[in-house]
């Protein structure tokens, strides 16, 4: 398991998040800062040097504008030195997971970036919070609904900013699908079908195949785009769910799911379909207006997107999503501007990860969804 030993994982199993860490962020008295309304760029913490953060998010932070890599949190010792020679770091802004709370005196540090585990995001996530930064919380936001309302308390407690990790809402394809929709371009949205996909080898004890650690499968991952997509493809969340689960290689996937899909009904004007995988290579949206059509094909993988529409063909210049979404999130810190993937989107979603799930234990039922239409959807 990169960056978190065995020990620390079975410690926090063992303990409980919603038990533990989760119980005491209403009480602590968290460190309030303005000091980063001084800064033209604000320092970012990454916790979690894993390949995202290795291969996506630190050299991202080498682009952004807003914001750059000012600290790191890791539990592998020849991490902590390959990285502060690669990237400058002194040891001052290098810390373990034991010593995390100590990034509160770190004034370099105004963003902590929780880039671990599902089963993990909550606990690191309040503890940044706690602590007086602002937080990214990588996608899915949390394991369950109770730990999302958990984070959203923390941060407003400490009286922080908080994002969850969705790079595609900073992205210009998937920007320009959800100006269509928001100016009624393709008239009512009749059909939305969103599938996200990829399939998963090697080695079958890796963390996201274990739901102690990852809290599902397919759906936790890559689903959460898929559920993304449809709603932004039509603006408006969906009032009810069904779904079902498909295994082809119980071998492999013994713990966590293979293959999900989902059909939503969005007020009873819009019909969803969504599909999910990590035994499947597929990666598209498509959306049915009455007065036209849109297509992104590929559309949630780290691009260049592509796209076309009734009208012609999509063209925007590739740049890593990864910086878009940071440098945005920095941008709403230092300027006041829409926080394009607050937290309460981050919820609403696992809302309907949860009503899925239940769906599938319910043999498919329909599950009613109490999502009020605006909910986690940003106007820009």
């Amino acid at each position: 398991m990169s960056d978190i030993t065995r020990r620390t994982f079975s410690k926090k199993l063992a303990g409980g998040v919603a038990g533990g860490v989760l119980t005491t962020a209403f009480g602590a008295s968290a460190k309030k800062s303005g000091r980063e309304l001084q800064k033209d760029k604000l320092g970012v913490a990454l916790v979690g040097l894993g390949s995202y953060s290795t291969y996506q998010l630190a050299p991202a932070l080498q682009q952004t504008a807003f914001c750059h890599l000012a600290g790191i949190v890791t539990g592998t010792p020849s991490k902590r030195s390959k990285w502060q020679q690669k990237y400058n770091i002194d040891s001052s802004h290098v810390y373990s997971y034991e010593t995390f709370d100590q990034i509160a005196e770190d004034d370099a540090v105004d963003i902590v970036y929780v880039v671990l585990p599902n089963s993990m995001h909550a606990e690191f996530s309040i503890r940044a919070a706690e602590a007086g930064k602002h937080v990214i919380c990588e996608k899915p936001m949390a394991m369950s609904v109770a730990e999302c309302d958990a984070i959203i308390g923390a941060c407003k407690s400490a009286g922080v900013k908080l994002s969850v990790g969705y790079r595609l809402q900073s992205e210009p394809y998937t920007q320009e699908i959800q100006r269509l929709v928001r100016e009624n371009v393709m008239g009512n949205i009749n059909f939305v079908s969103a599938d996200a996909a990829y399939i998963s080898r090697g080695n079958p004890d890796q963390w996201r195949l274990n739901k102690a650690l990852s809290g599902g499968g397919a759906l936790m991952n890559m689903g959460v785009y898929s559920i993304q997509s449809c709603i932004y493809s039509c603006g408006k969340n969906p009032t009810a769910v069904s779904a079902q689960e498909f295994s082809t290689r119980p071998g492999y996937f013994r713990d966590t799911d293979e293959t999900i899909t989902a059909q939503f009904d969005f007020q009873g004007t819009t019909m969803g379909h969504m599909m999910t995988s990590h035994n499947a290579n597929v990666n598209r949206l498509y959306g049915s207006g009455d007065k036209g059509w849109f297509e992104l094909n590929p559309a949630n993988n780290y691009g260049p997107l592509s796209g076309s529409t009734s009208e012609g063909p999509l063209s925007f210049p590739h740049e890593s999503q990864q910086k878009l979404q940071m440098d945005d999130f920095a941008k709403h810190i230092l300027t006041g501007s829409p926080n394009l993937a607050p937290g309460e989107m981050g919820r609403r979603d696992m809302v309907i990860v949860e009503a899925i799930y239940r769906s599938i234990r319910e043999g498919g039922r329909r599950i009613a969804l109490d999502l009020p239409e605006r909910y986690g959807i940003v106007d820009r």
